[in-house]
């Protein structure tokens, strides 16, 4: 076995940086486009409780993060910690499932770019309408927004990890000080008031209810700080920084999704505003309600605050795609192209015009036919962070008695414990996506295209299957966390 079989990342990335690919892709465009529509779902308390607890119970499962992140400082993430906690066959189900979750994401931020130009010039937009998928006119316009943004972010992340990084802090910056000053001018003016978001809970749920319908989201709404085991292999910090990022990424993007609620909820009384959208086929609630106490000046906020959280998610998630397919491929189970690094920028630079070319269909199709396959993506999140939560699980162990065995274990209870947990969230994220009695079921869109994606990765796994299980462990070892032997 010679070194030049397993190619390597450069070390580039500084701890600020990763803080803001996890913040920066756990936002996107999120807090500004979704509000109305949670809100429309479980109320405005419904929502806030709901998304703050989805945030601490993201941060008990990134406490198995932290922890794998420490011992496995390697690209692939989710990928390599099953593999090493369950096998190989799983390691492939888990990255395929996630793969599914980065490029979704990457698509839907690049559609929000034109749903946001949509709303601030109508006319323009509308422009060479083309057809329409469930009720939403696509237009040639629109196509273009999304699929030039596209295709400027995969360059953008061809040119280096630093680059990403550097450009990504910058970009987070501009996001929070948009949201600083919605808030403050939501304090100031007149219009907004607290009373405005009675009733608290959605009237055609319970609030347990409604809370567990926003609940069901957190694995959507907060991925991205997911984003940093996929860049772990590029620190140019020790890895056991990691944990704090991941833990102070959560908490700003909770206290910035609650700040938007709270915000676009106060602006009116959260049912008539509701209503003045169904009526007016509004395009974005959220800018409609800015613009009833800000005025243009409010729309302008909210509009660079929301291009500072697509180009976020947009440079995140490609650093993640590209990341895990290159991971995927070292082991041998994609082909052999994922893991070419760009002769000048170092790169993974074919995962990332795979995710470019997967999502340059995706505005062909529509938001709303998009919307179906990003509510099934939170499935193939939620497995990730299962096996990610089952993994440290098996690596830490509740006392000196409970060592022994085929792993070597750590011991520290109190994060067994929290790792326990987070195996009973993942299971429970996923028990309230896939039941169908379930308030937060996936409709039948999302499920066909669920399926879908299990055939496609289906047929990647049978094509590769022969060289991948062949390939001893030691060697797969290597091909993953360059030793052969796991201590």
């Amino acid at each position: 076995m010679t070194t030049s079989e397993r190619k390597k990342l450069e070390k580039s990335l500084k701890p600020h940086w990763v803080w803001a690919i996890a913040f920066g892709s756990a936002i996107g465009w999120g807090a500004f486009v979704l509000p109305t529509d949670w809100i429309n779902q479980a109320g405005p308390m419904g929502v806030t409780i709901g998304i703050l607890l989805g945030a601490v119970l993201m941060m008990i499962i990134g406490v198995s993060y932290g922890f794998l992140i420490e011992k496995f400082p390697v690209t692939g993430g989710e990928f390599a910690y099953a593999y090493i906690g369950f096998g190989r066959k799983v390691a492939f189900f888990a990255g395929w499932f996630l793969t599914l979750g980065y490029i979704c994401i990457v698509a839907l931020n690049a559609s929000a770019l034109a749903l946001l130009a949509k709303f601030l010039f109508p006319e323009f937009v509308h422009t060479g309408n083309l057809y329409t998928v469930a009720g939403y006119d696509v237009s040639i316009i629109q196509i273009a927004i999304a699929s030039i943004a596209l295709i400027i972010f995969a360059l953008l992340n061809i040119r280096g990890a630093s680059f990403s990084g550097r450009t990504q802090f910058f970009f987070s910056m501009l996001l929070i000080a948009g949201i600083v000053l919605l808030a403050i001018g939501a304090i100031l003016t007149e219009g907004p008031s607290l009373t405005n978001m009675s009733p608290g809970f959605s009237p055609d749920k319970t609030p347990i209810g409604s809370i567990l319908t926003i609940l069901a989201l957190a694995p959507f709404a907060y991925v991205g700080f997911d984003n940093i085991p996929q860049a772990a292999e590029e620190f140019e910090f020790e890895p056991k920084k990691a944990f704090g990022l991941i833990i102070w990424s959560l908490l700003a993007a909770g206290l910035a999704y609650s700040i938007m609620i709270w915000v676009t909820a106060s602006s009116m009384p959260w049912q008539e505003l509701l209503t003045y959208i169904q009526d007016t086929g509004s395009v974005w609630g959220t800018g409609d309600a800015i613009e009833s106490y800000l005025g243009r000046a409010g729309v302008f906020i909210i509009a660079l605050a929301v291009c500072m959280g697509i180009f976020t998610g947009l440079n995140g998630f490609y650093i993640s795609s590209s990341r895990l397919t290159f991971a995927m491929s070292r082991a041998r189970i994609l082909p052999d192209a994922f893991r070419r690094l760009h002769p000048k920028y170092n790169t993974p630079y074919i995962g990332i015009l795979f995710t470019m070319f997967f999502c340059l269909f995706a505005p062909w199709f529509g938001r709303e036919a998009l919307l179906w396959v990003v509510d099934m993506s939170s499935t193939g999140v939620a497995v990730a962070y299962f096996f990610c939560t089952a993994a440290a699980y098996k690596f830490l162990a509740w006392s000196e008695q409970d060592r022994p065995g085929s792993f070597p274990k750590t011991v520290a209870p109190g994060r067994k414990a929290l790792s326990l947990i987070g195996i009973i969230s993942s299971i429970g994220f996923l028990a309230l996506l896939l039941l169908p009695w379930s308030p937060a079921a996936l409709g039948r869109e999302s499920y066909i295209a669920l399926g879908v994606w299990i055939m496609i990765g289906l047929a990647f796994y049978l094509f590769n299957a022969k060289r991948y299980n062949s390939i001893s462990r030691k060697e797969m070892n290597y091909l993953i966390f360059e030793k052969e032997e796991i201590d």
